[in-house]
C-alpha cells in the first residue's frame, strides 16, 4: 500500500470526515496538524499547487486533494486502485 499522508487542523470537520474513511478502510496514514506544526502549511501549499484549505491529501506522489475529492475516488472505486498501486 501506498504511504498516505494528509494535512489537517483539528477543528476542520472535512478532516475528521477525510480520516475516518481512511480509518473504515484501514490505511495507515501520516497526520500533519499546520496548526501545531505552522512551518509545514508552507510545505502543504508547495505540494498542493498552491492549495491553502485542508484537507490536503497525498497518497504516494499523487496529490488527492481534500476531502470531497477522496471520496469522490471512493465512490468511483478508483481509491482502492490508487492505494494498492
Amino acid at each position: 500500500m501506498k504511504r498516505v499522508e494528509i494535512y489537517t487542523s483539528p477543528l476542520c470537520g472535512f478532516c475528521h470526515a477525510a480520516k475516518r474513511l481512511l480509518n473504515e478502510k484501514g490505511v495507515d496514514y501520516t497526520e500533519v496538524d499546520v496548526l501545531k506544526h505552522p512551518d509545514r502549511k508552507s510545505e502543504m501549499i508547495q505540494r498542493a499547487n498552491g492549495g491553502r484549505t485542508v484537507p490536503q491529501i497525498f497518497v504516494g506522489d499523487t496529490h488527492v486533494g481534500g476531502c470531497d475529492d477522496l471520496y469522490a475516488l471512493e465512490q468511483s472505486g478508483k481509491l482502492d486502485p490508487l492505494l494498492a498501486a
